[in-house]
């Protein structure tokens, strides 16, 4: 009997780990547009490959820079 097909998968590694971010600003909407999905969700950590601590950083950023109206609650 032949075993199926098993896709090994690589791990992620997040744009702020490979760039040795310290903090991520609430001003900085470029880089927080690159975590929010078509719908305006957060992406969640499994999907952006980010460490606990820097998805930790980046939520409060989003949180923040919605609250200072850079970034929407809901994208229509």
């Amino acid at each position: 009997m032949s075993k199926p097909f098993v896709r090994s998968r690589r791990k992620k590694i997040s744009k702020l780990t490979r760039s040795n971010v310290e903090y991520v600003d609430y001003k900085d909407v470029e880089l927080l547009k690159q975590y929010i999905d078509t719908r305006g969700k957060i992406l969640p950590r499994r999907i952006s490959g980010n460490s606990a601590r820097h998805q930790r950083m980046i939520t409060t950023a989003i949180k923040r820079a919605r609250i200072a109206a850079l970034l929407p609650y809901v994208i229509e």
